[in-house]
């Protein structure tokens, strides 16, 4: 099991770098993805990341937090790097490579820190993986979604579940420490049996950790489109809330414990990237789009991918905008990620809750308030939202 955090310090730093590159956008999607590019705007959109990263890592963190007492002192030791996107994966192997290579260059990292490359099953092979493992990689997120065809068919998915599972065992046979499998459920053409099946197969593969997160509709999406016009039915929450159910009892069997509302690992494999999130801690993020925090400032970069080169190439700062984050919305913040993890939030770091609303959410069996700790119970981690926005004071 993860070591709770007992103080902000505790959660450590790390550093996203953003890919938007994708073969196709999915319909469900609403990330920050480009389609359609050729060589030529890859290979610029890499070098223009990479002058990015040094720029950010010459500055030093008195740039980015210049009120923080402890700026001076220079960066902090990064535990983690995940590249993710779009798909990272589309990039060739050399370029991802140097990228990840270029990262460990120009800032500190820890010497065993996870770095996490997301992948779609039909990008990677052997050589490709062998390629990212010797620039460091530690940690392949594959996009399974699911292992059902007609799922996958809805889901606008290019592979198949035999691609999906082949790529599991590329990243074996290239000896990527970890590999996670994100699924997707609760799609409206999914049934019970569809969602057993990806679940065993999963498992079977010999993934060491899972994410599964419910379908959800995107107002500016293809899918969200066709919902709200009527075109196309929108998931079910009571039938979500049972896939979530069996996510819980068919993993734990298989010894994946859960240690995140929608992520189970076993012992060792949790994402130490999105601990730091999780428990509060700071990042920096390049690329298009991306968002970064440190020590109560937010800042996210330009979005859209060209324009955002084309700033980096001429030397001007990519952020599209920033704000401060007072007091109050740091706790909010942080009782909003920290109850999304079974071990919960400290207490001292989210007060005041609202007491009143937090002792009924105990006597209701959603909550416990314990050893200085708030926590989620089973019972309470499907309705997680509406129960986070009751203990806000």
């Amino acid at each position: 099991m993860t070591t709770p955090d007992r103080d902000p310090a505790a959660a450590g730093a790390a550093v996203y770098v953003h890919v938007p590159f994708c073969r196709s956008r999915c319909p469900y999607c609403d990330f920050n993805v480009l389609t359609g590019a050729g060589a030529e705007p890859q290979a610029r959109y890499a070098a223009a990341v990479r002058a990015e990263l040094s720029r950010v890592a010459a500055a030093g963190p008195a740039a980015v937090a210049p009120s923080d007492a402890d700026a001076q002192c220079g960066w902090p030791v990064f535990g983690s790097v995940f590249v993710g996107g779009g798909t990272p994966t589309q990039l060739p192997a050399g370029d991802l490579a140097a990228l990840l290579r270029h990262v460990r260059e120009v800032l500190p990292l820890a010497a065993d820190a996870e770095i996490t490359v997301e992948a779609n099953p039909e990008d990677v092979d052997g050589a490709y993986l062998a390629t990212l493992v010797d620039a460091g990689l530690t940690r392949l997120s594959i996009g399974a979604q699911s292992f059902v065809a007609h799922v996958l068919t809805f889901l606008g998915r290019g592979h198949d579940s035999g691609r999906a599972l082949r790529a599991v065992a590329s990243a074996r046979d290239a000896a990527v420490p970890h590999v996670n499998l994100d699924l997707i459920y609760g799609s409206p053409c999914e049934t019970d049996e569809d969602w057993a099946a990806t679940l065993d197969t999963a498992v079977a593969s010999g993934a060491d950790h899972l994410s599964a997160y419910a379908l959800t509709v995107e107002a500016n999406t293809p899918y969200g489109v066709d919902v709200h016009r009527g075109a196309a039915a929108a998931p079910d929450d009571d039938v979500q809330a049972d896939r979530m159910s069996a996510a819980e009892e068919r993993l734990e069997r298989a010894g994946l414990a859960r240690y995140e509302i929608s992520n189970w690992a076993r012992l060792g494999a949790q994402s130490r990237h999105n601990l730091v999130y999780w428990r509060g801690g700071d990042w920096l993020g390049v690329g298009a789009g991306a968002h970064s925090h440190w020590r109560g400032r937010r800042w996210w970069n330009t979005r859209p991918t060209l324009r955002y080169v084309e700033q980096v190439h001429h030397g001007w700062p990519p952020v599209a905008g920033e704000e401060a984050l007072d007091d109050a919305t740091r706790r909010s913040e942080r009782l909003l990620m920290g109850l999304r993890l079974v071990e919960g939030v400290p207490r001292a770091a989210v007060e005041p809750v609202d007491e009143a609303q937090t002792a009924r959410m105990v006597d209701a069996g959603l909550v416990t308030d314990e050893g200085g700790r708030l926590a989620l119970t089973a019972a309470g981690r499907p309705l997680a939202d509406d129960v986070i926005r009751r203990l806000l004071p």
